[in-house]
């Protein structure tokens, strides 16, 4: 099975054309800038290219061409695991990019002020 769609490629900006492919039970992706070039197979799939692939797959799910529930439950587990684009957080530029809490919030803060 084969899903294409096109997009654009975050690092360029460029139109791309992605494919998804799956052989033995495993997904791989596939993308090229041109059409009738070699397909780049080394590519590492984004959050949004597993977003993308789950909703064709729903969608085709739909109508009955030929997706399993085992394909739905593969690609979800794929996008769970995946890990969320780099996006941009406001909030970060007024503190140099760096993260001044720790998983305990407030409470460093808190110790901070205490020996000052």
């Amino acid at each position: 099975m084969s899903i294409e769609w096109t997009d654009t490629d975050p690092a360029t900006g460029q139109k791309r054309f992605v494919r998804a492919e799956k052989f033995a039970r495993r997904w791989r992706f596939l993308v090229r800038f041109r059409r009738r070039t070699d397909w780049d197979r080394s590519v590492v799939p984004t959050r949004e290219m597993w977003e993308t692939l789950l909703d064709a797959l729903e969608r085709r799910y739909r109508r009955r061409e030929g997706v399993t529930d085992e394909d739905l439950a593969a690609v979800r587990k794929a996008l769970a695991a995946a890990k969320p684009d780099p996006g941009f957080d406001g909030d970060q530029a007024n503190r140099g990019g760096v993260d001044q809490t720790n998983h305990r919030g407030t409470e460093a803060q808190s110790r901070q002020e205490e020996h000052n």
